[in-house]
């Protein structure tokens, strides 16, 4: 059975294909006109992936990337797209976050969308802002519980998090102890009380926080506890759990934001960890993987294989390994400049 690996980049989505072996090869590149910030794709249905653009909104492609359409086309939906979600209840219905600050679902893959316009209800959204000119605030993630869909977190840049308990009708803001620069929402299928995020960092350099990059609820969001404080790094945006075992996690941690990294020769200053404690101890990853002055800007396991994990930089160089994080290699294969990725087994 081939393995697809779906990668959003900044010029459009790039499907990989591996039939055998360590060999990737490119299948497709599509969207080539848009930046694709996210993408979404379900063991169910490995075939079908989700692209959101950002400018038109959610495509749709069912026979592995070879082809796309916009399934809303000419009707109301989406436009400036950040995150894309399956439903892991109901692989037919998508969860959009959008720039400005806008969250969409549609019960039908992206046909028709319902505007959940109770966010703008949550105090200080319309006062969110973000430091950088060309960027509006938007919503970075969102991520359901497994267990109870009516439960949905949405990432609010750079504004904390949005919880709602009723499927997106009515929010409440979370923003106690935790950065407001939330970048990536994980929740424990086995135990979905358990939250674990990861952050730009921006309250982290203000002193307002007492953590760095990542941070752990309890509580289904209600109070925070910092993670991975014996690292430097306050900057992280891929935080991806192990599919059959939630005490295993992986990261990618950098000094500083994107533009500070820019203006040095260190660079970003990164490293890779995993924890396989729940997140109380963390090692860096260092063997095969890019010098610390690139960052992975995402991650993702192999569905059938969870040893085997890959990983994308920023300046789109494709790594993989197949001993949990061990020991990494490059792929023979170079992509516009990562943004995120999936994989599934077609």
């Amino acid at each position: 059975m081939p393995t697809m690996l779906y990668v959003g980049t900044e010029k459009g989505i790039v499907a990989l294909k591996r039939e055998h072996g360590d060999t990737f090869t490119i299948a497709s590149h599509s969207l080539k006109g848009w930046e694709v910030p996210d993408v979404a794709s379900t063991a169910a249905e490995p075939n079908r992936v989700a692209a959101g653009t950002r400018g038109d909104g959610v495509w749709l492609s069912e026979d592995a990337g070879q082809s796309w359409s916009k399934p809303s086309y000419g009707r109301p939906g989406p436009g400036k797209v950040r995150c894309v979600t399956v439903d892991p209840k109901d692989p037919r219905r998508l969860y959009a976050g959008c720039e400005p600050i806008d969250v969409f679902m549609s019960p039908d893959l992206g046909k028709n969308w319902e505007r959940l316009v109770s966010i703008w209800d949550v105090p200080g959204v319309a006062d969110v802002t973000y430091p950088v000119a060309v960027v509006e605030p938007h919503v970075r993630d969102i991520t359901l519980d497994p267990n109870d869909t009516s439960k949905v977190y949405a990432a609010l840049q750079v504004g904390s998090i949005a919880k709602s308990s009723d499927g997106g009708r009515s929010w409440k803001l979370i923003d106690a102890d935790v950065d407001c620069d939330v970048h990536t929402i994980v929740v424990d299928p086995t135990n979905t009380s358990h939250i674990f995020v990861a952050t730009g960092g921006h309250d982290s350099r203000g002193g307002r926080v007492k953590g760095k990059a990542l941070y752990h609820s309890p509580d289904c969001a209600e109070s925070w506890q910092p993670l991975a404080m014996e690292f430097n790094q306050e900057y992280s945006v891929p935080l991806i759990m192990h599919p059959a075992n939630p005490k295993i996690m992986y990261s990618s941690l950098a000094v500083n934001q994107p533009s500070m990294w820019r203006k040095r020769d260190s660079g970003a200053e990164s490293r890779v960890v995993r924890t396989e404690d729940g997140g109380r101890t963390w090692q860096t990853l260092s063997k095969g993987l890019p010098e610390s002055r690139e960052f992975i800007e995402a991650m993702a396991f192999n569905q059938s294989d969870p040893n085997q994990i890959f990983a994308g930089t920023r300046s789109g160089k494709l790594f993989a390994s197949r001993d949990g994080g061990d020991s990494w290699h490059q792929l023979e294969v170079e992509v516009p400049s990562i943004t995120s990725m999936v994989s599934v087994e077609a």
